[in-house]
């Protein structure tokens, strides 16, 4: 794929056990206490031409929850808050989580408190009622040294503190790095894990994102149970172009083994919200890709 998702992030910018219930009613299609939605990246070309438009097919695909992958100057896609939050409201769409990059500025080590921008990032993601305010990836300056790192991990549990004052929660979106990098001779996720406070700092598990960085997403989930609520669902082939061996694909039409690692975050990963996201098409359009990818995660009774 031409554009990398952490370079997406990078140019844009710079999330639980008591998620509500989810009545039958509202979808059918869910597994009770789970949300089943997509991350809005897997068709941000679409979201960038028309974002109403884009939104209205997704809502009529039968999606009800999106993550949004678009945050600049207090706009989701060019709209305020406010002015978003009706759109979804009309549409009868909840954003239920959203993707924006806690960077080193937005965290003053003099005042030893956030900045006003991170503040309104939060203050505005309560507007759209998101549970999860998630930061896709990590600036390499803030993981240079183990010092800096768990300084940074501890920043990481101050914002959980500050998104539950907003009745949400903070979260951390990996890529590959964290599974290829060391410090201190230990992996990055690895003392991610154990230095975040689960009750503040949700892990996003994107399922397919580890593989470029070696790692394996069933073995993931068995030696961490219980630490993954909210999950991007996403399956990996060997790369048709870019720079890394694997890209996204259609979900059970990959390496992965979907469906088990799904399955297995339902049993013992604590999974209750399930992100769709595929962000490479092999010829096939973005909304063809989603529209299949939501069918078969129903087919597989979510």
């Amino acid at each position: 794929m031409k554009t990398s998702r952490r370079t997406f992030v990078k140019a844009g910018t710079m999330a639980v056990v008591g998620t509500a219930l989810l009545p039958a009613s509202v979808f059918a299609s869910a597994k009770a206490n789970g949300i089943l939605g997509l991350q809005l990246y897997s068709v941000r070309d679409e979201m960038k031409k028309d974002p109403v438009g884009t939104l209205t097919q997704l809502a009529k695909m039968g999606y009800v929850y999106v993550e949004h992958a678009n945050y600049i100057d207090r706009k989701f896609y060019t709209y305020k808050a406010p002015e978003f939050r009706k759109i979804l409201d009309g549409l009868g769409l909840k954003m239920v989580s959203g993707h924006t990059v806690m960077g080193k500025k937005h965290w003053d080590e003099t005042k030893k408190d956030f900045s006003d921008s991170w503040k309104q990032t939060v203050e505005d993601a309560a507007v759209l009622g998101q549970k999860y305010v998630v930061s896709p990836s990590m600036d390499e300056t803030m993981r240079t040294t183990y010092d800096d790192f768990m300084r940074y991990m501890e920043v990481f549990n101050k914002c959980g503190k500050l998104c539950n004052q907003h009745g949400m929660k903070f979260g951390y979106h990996n890529h590959s790095f964290e599974f290829s990098e060391k410090l201190n001779g230990e992996k990055i996720f690895d003392i991610m894990m154990k230095s975040m406070d689960p009750k503040l700092v949700v892990i996003q598990l994107d399922m397919g994102n580890l593989y470029n960085g070696g790692a394996i997403a069933i073995d993931v989930v068995n030696q961490y149970p219980g630490r993954f609520e909210n999950t991007h669902v996403k399956d990996e082939i060997i790369a048709t172009s870019g720079s890394e061996k694997y890209e996204s694909t259609i979900l059970g039409e990959g390496i992965v083994d979907a469906k088990k690692v799904v399955d297995t975050l339902t049993k013992i990963g604590g999974t209750t919200c399930y992100i769709i996201e595929q962000e490479s098409y092999q010829g096939k359009t973005p909304m063809e890709c989603v529209k299949r990818d939501l069918q078969i995660m129903r087919e597989w009774g979510y």
